[in-house]
């Protein structure tokens, strides 16, 4: 029954990537049928007008989303399985926040070094994140998982902190700020999204690779280390991807929040617990969901645009407060 289900799970979510990959690039303020969107995509016979709007417009934007879908919700995957949370994500324990903090302090001191801005998030990623768990860890090893949760907020409101005196400091540098801090694809082009493709397909891949190992950790440090597995080793590398994940989404998407927290949840209830099953199945629904939350936020607020970050934020603060509620009865 379960190999059925699973049978049918990845072509239906394949299904759903695909549908909402046209529906971005079909809908906005200047609709196309599906036939043009096609014949754009081909190089086809077809009217210049929908050519550009296809090629210039909606496909990076669509492909942004993907790419930030799948990056964010598999980040997500790996903080919590290395950290043993449920509660954890990238903007959770702040690591959006500190690779976006990374990225401004890098655009004021050097304005001109865009090709650099992937590195200077992934080194704002990572040090949030072991920033994180020192200050959870140093609590002492009997400290509840949710000092993790705790101690990533605060850190996280120091960084936004950070951030916004930064804009402050730095107007015209830092003038697009507000469009940063909500998260979404508006603007983003074909060449900026090169490097962030690489980072995040060889993370999905590193992910993949880590995946059995990452089972036999589910089962405890001990059992996992008399088994052959090098715990802190392997903790200290699904980290280190996720960090890197985050960094090539923050570096064109801005602080998108909350695609880690939710969609490892759906994921779970879709496809158990296996990792394997669950890095593709985290990757392919975090693309679709961004993606149509992209879309929401141009369609149904046309003329007007809100944001994919501020959509997510709507779905994934209730949620957040739903798994809070959830682990304190648990407790009781």
């Amino acid at each position: 029954m379960r190999s059925r289900r699973l049978a049918l799970l990845f072509p239906a979510l394949t299904a759903a990537l695909v549908l909402s990959a046209l529906l971005g690039l079909a809908m906005g303020s200047a609709r196309l049928g599906f036939g043009e969107v096609a014949q754009a995509l081909a190089g086809g016979k077809g009217g210049e007008t929908a050519r550009l709007i296809v090629w210039q417009l909606r496909l990076p934007r669509v492909a942004g989303a993907l790419l930030a879908g799948a990056g964010l919700a598999v980040a997500g995957l790996l903080l919590q399985s290395a950290t043993d949370n449920d509660l954890c994500s990238p903007n959770v324990i702040g690591v959006n926040a500190g690779a976006g903090l990374a990225v401004m302090t890098f655009l004021c001191l050097f304005p001109m070094a865009f090709r650099l801005l992937p590195a200077a998030a992934f080194a704002g990623a990572f040090g949030t994140t072991l920033l994180v768990l020192g200050v959870s860890f140093s609590l002492g090893h009997h400290t509840s998982k949710t000092t993790v949760v705790l101690a990533g907020v605060a850190v996280g409101t120091l960084f936004n902190a950070g951030i916004s005196f930064l804009s402050q400091l730095y107007p015209d540098i830092l003038s697009s700020y507000a469009s940063f801090s909500a998260g979404g694809f508006s603007g983003v082009y074909a060449g900026e999204l090169a490097v962030p493709a690489v980072i995040v397909a060889a993370g999905l891949a590193g992910a993949q690779g880590l995946a059995p190992r990452m089972n036999l950790l589910c089962l405890g440090d001990e059992l996992a280390q008399a088994l052959g597995v090098r715990v802190k080793g392997l903790r200290l590398a699904a980290l280190a991807l996720a960090s890197a994940l985050c960094a090539a989404i923050v570096s064109y998407a801005g602080l998108l929040g909350f695609v880690g927290l939710v969609v490892p949840h759906m994921a779970r209830r879709l496809a158990g617990h296996d990792m394997r099953v669950l890095v593709p199945a985290c990757a392919l629904l975090g693309a679709s969901l961004v993606t149509l939350s992209d879309l929401a936020g141009r369609v149904l607020f046309s003329p007007a645009e809100l944001p994919a970050g501020i959509l997510m934020a709507a779905m994934g603060a209730p949620f957040f407060l739903f798994l809070l509620f959830k682990r304190s009865r648990t407790y009781d």
